[in-house]
């Protein structure tokens, strides 16, 4: 029995942690969030696929991929947890838990970061925990997927 497949989708603008207002963000890039994210697939025993866009419709289209090919979805958004309501549509039709995940607490930032479009449809919400989130992202899945 082959292990299940869990998708990593980072979305606009996370391809610059690290150099990105670190204030916010820290200084760990993409790779380092990455690298915490497989640990976490190794240790729950997950494949993780793991992938980066600033284009919306490549996102989309990674979704609507991973219906029939993956038992969850990992997504940090970005700034489309705000304004996508496209994406949201799109993150149902895998019929897969979805964990959102941010590195920043966004409920404490400015008032057009408090809505997400994401939430409503995800399974667990991580935010604020740095890449420490994407660990928690992982496990949180894995804990789900095994109680299934």
């Amino acid at each position: 029995m082959s292990a299940p497949t869990v998708l990593l989708l980072n979305g606009p603008n996370l391809n610059m942690l690290g150099t990105r207002q670190p204030e916010v963000y820290g200084t760990a890039t993409l790779a380092d969030a990455v690298a915490v994210a497989e640990r976490a697939a190794r240790d729950v025993g997950v494949e993780l696929t793991a992938r980066q866009t600033n284009h919306e419709g490549q996102m989309i289209d990674w979704v609507h991929e991973a219906r029939g090919t993956v038992a969850g979805i990992v997504v940090n958004p970005g700034g489309w947890t705000h304004t996508s309501v496209a994406l949201a549509d799109a993150l149902v039709i895998p019929e897969v838990p979805v964990v959102e995940v941010h590195l920043s607490n966004v409920a404490a930032r400015e008032p057009f970061r408090h809505h997400s479009y994401v939430s409503p449809i995800a399974t667990a919400v991580i935010a604020g925990c740095g890449i420490l989130g994407y660990d928690f992202a992982i496990r949180t899945l894995a804990e789900r997927l095994s109680n299934r």
